[in-house]
């Protein structure tokens, strides 16, 4: 008898091995699958903490504000003298049910970011003017936040409120040089250098705006006296 509650208690022994074994092995996959998606998920490198646009009296204008991460990859590229360049586009679309949305106007903004090995310093360069920066963040800074933004003349959109503004932030992969373009996994294709973020957001009138619109200038135009013929 004991020798069969002794075979008992071993297969127990050898079946609680076997589901702890189980639980560990599925608990090892459950992780390499999350390890192989986390750098998916986060390879845009880019967070939206404010985006929104308006219409008032002058001017249709765009507010936004992210934070960017450069992936490691990038940013050893900077700092072995590689120039990186960012672009934002905001386009001003007026839907229509019976064709395609019709663009209104467009807006782009371009960055150069090279970091300065003499000075351990970051510069960014728009257009003619450049300045320099102690840190990465503080020139990311500069790139990732903008308030009032003029995308279009009030005049170019009817205040009917029904306008939206396409937003692309993106690093601009077709600037780099040729070699590297060809060289690195991913350009193009989803990978480190995929860093951007788009977004759709709803143009809002502003009361000043749609009180602007109900006035009628030709109403209130007085016409001038004319004198008197002798």
């Amino acid at each position: 008898m004991f020798p069969v509650v002794a075979a008992r208690q071993a297969t127990g022994l050898r079946a609680g091995r076997g589901l702890r074994g189980a639980a560990l092995l599925a608990a090892l996959l459950l992780g390499g699958w999350l390890a192989l998606w986390a750098p998916a998920a986060m390879a845009q490198g880019v967070e939206v903490l404010g985006l929104s646009a308006h219409r008032d009296a002058d001017a249709v204008e765009l507010d936004y504000q992210l934070r960017v991460s450069l992936p490691r990859p990038v940013e050893e590229a900077a700092l072995r003298g590689v120039p990186l360049y960012f672009t934002v586009t905001a386009t001003l679309w007026k839907p229509r049910w019976y064709w395609r949305d019709d663009r209104i106007a467009r807006a782009r903004r371009e960055w150069r970011l090279t970091y300065q090995p003499l000075t351990s310093s970051w510069r960014v360069s728009q257009g003619g003017l450049g300045q320099s920066h102690a840190s990465l963040a503080e020139a990311l800074s500069i790139m990732q936040r903008s308030s009032g933004w003029r995308i279009a003349d009030a005049a170019q959109a009817e205040p009917d409120g029904r306008h939206y503004i396409e937003f692309d932030w993106k690093l601009d992969t077709s600037q780099l040089p040729r070699p590297l373009q060809i060289g690195l996994t991913g350009v193009g294709s989803g990978g480190d250098w995929n860093l951007g973020v788009e977004r759709n957001v709803r143009v809002e009138i502003r009361p000043d705006a749609k009180a602007d619109a109900k006035t009628d200038p030709k109403a209130e135009a007085k016409p001038e006296p004319r004198a008197d013929a002798k």
